[in-house]
């Protein structure tokens, strides 16, 4: 399988000119769906539907269509008011990082905070192809939201602070479920929401709370994984935990059913869970292209 080169600094550490540089591969059309009547494909619309923002409420007049009859203001003012409504012509795209220190580390190419964050880039950028604002988060009770912004600078913005993000694990993590707490600040219904984690950080919350974003967002959870976690070899491999070295036996099969269990169960297990609650579950490897999960089958050749 072709992969992409390493990443600068041996793909330990994001930087703001690589991330820059994926607008390329995530500016590109997805490929034509083949029906039964020829090719169809997405066609972004300037208008994403009707819009249903409340701007104000007035007097009902003869003509208005009475669905939007403001029910509370009539029932108070004992005559008919009608709610009016402002076209949003721009969708929200939020993307939420995961920053939990099990990320920061990989074997194959690059760290799994460095696909998290060039995912993230190649997710701003299709967003700004779609017409959206971006926005970006992180677990933190100090660090206030990117807000949300359209066109290049908006997209300069979220690529900035996932480098900073990425860099290394920052000192006030809160934690995944308390970054998806915090998508109510930015986010409406209708919104676009992806999440980048950490397996067993995403497996750790209740399938209710992503059931919940998903009845009002379109949700894609995109899961950082390393080849080694996915397919280790069968030999004894040395590891450092909690300060000291243990080695382990993957060629015993308890071993290595214990190291399936814990690595590939949970991958499993949300692609189940959660595709049956309608979010799009990705697995990143760090040696995959980072536009593979947008579009898939894209490879890239060794440089």
């Amino acid at each position: 399988m072709q992969v992409e080169a390493l990443s600068p600094d041996n793909g330990r550490v994001p930087t703001l000119a690589e991330l820059v540089a994926l607008r390329g591969a995530a500016m590109r059309p997805p490929a034509p769906r083949h029906g039964r009547v020829g090719s169809s494909g997405q066609a972004p619309a300037a208008l994403r539907g009707r819009g249903m923002e409340y701007a104000e409420s007035r007097e009902y007049v003869p003509g208005d269509d009475a669905r939007h009859i403001d029910w509370r203001l009539t029932a108070r003012s004992g005559r008919a008011h009608t709610k009016l409504f402002q076209a949003e012509r721009e969708r929200v795209t939020l993307i939420v990082a995961d920053t939990d220190p099990a990320l920061y580390f990989g074997t194959r190419c690059r760290f799994k905070s460095v696909q998290a964050a060039r995912v993230g880039a190649v997710a701003a950028w299709s967003a700004l192809r779609r017409g959206d604002r971006v926005a970006a988060l992180r677990g933190s009770d100090a660090e206030a939201p990117v807000p949300p912004a359209g066109g290049t600078r908006g997209v300069l913005r979220v690529l900035d602070a996932l480098c900073r993000w990425y860099r290394q694990p920052p000192p006030d993590d809160a934690g995944l479920e308390r970054a998806l707490q915090q998508t109510t600040r930015v986010l409406r219904p209708g919104a676009r929401l992806l999440v980048l984690a950490d397996p067993q950080r995403a497996l750790a919350l209740p399938t209710a709370r992503w059931a919940a974003l998903a009845q009002h967002h379109e949700v894609d959870l995109l899961l950082l994984v390393d080849p080694l976690e996915l397919e280790p070899p069968a030999a004894r491999l040395p590891f450092f935990a909690q300060g000291q070295r243990v080695q382990l036996d993957l060629q015993r099969a308890t071993v290595r059913a214990q190291w399936q269990a814990h690595f590939v169960a949970p991958l499993q297990q949300l692609q189940q869970q959660l595709g049956a609650q309608r979010l799009a579950v990705h697995v990143v490897a760090t040696d995959a292209h980072s536009a593979a999960w947008l579009q898939p089958g894209l490879q890239e050749p060794r440089r």
